[in-house]
């Protein structure tokens, strides 16, 4: 059980370097996000750079959503329901949680779009969970 939860997140985490950012970068290289993969900014509270922080945080929906696969026993069509759960999941509590925390606050205006873009960077997090989870042999 334990292997499971250290894979699952190490399978998180490196979904966020190897999937996750260089889509970040794809869509800020096109003007479609203002900001930058990679950041180095420090994020409260422990003062991290950004991408560890995302990182980290990605490790831990690894757990979450690799653990939710093996508990409900899904075997099929995992590919696509891994960039579902990412795309719709992190992108909900994105917009919904952490960004009125950070004091970006909620605008209804932006929401759609927003949600078109953190769809499809996240889903690209979910998809490269599951290759790392597959390459380390999480079933």
């Amino acid at each position: 059980m334990l292997r499971l939860v250290v894979l699952a997140f190490i399978a998180g985490f490196l979904a966020v370097l190897c999937f996750h950012q260089p889509v970040v970068g794809l869509l800020h290289a096109y003007g479609a996000i203002p900001f930058a993969p990679f950041s180095i900014q420090p994020v409260p509270p422990l003062g991290v750079p950004g991408w560890f922080s995302a990182s980290f945080w990605g490790g831990v929906w690894g757990i979450a959503m690799l653990g939710l696969f093996t508990w409900r026993d899904i075997t099929h069509g995992l590919w696509w329901k891994a960039g579902i759960f990412g795309g719709v999941a992190l992108t909900l509590v994105a917009l919904l949680v952490v960004f009125p925390l950070k004091g970006m606050g909620l605008n209804l205006a932006a929401l759609p779009m927003r949600f078109v873009g953190g769809f499809v960077i996240n889903g690209a997090w979910g998809l490269g969970a599951m290759v790392f989870a597959r390459v380390f042999g999480v079933r």
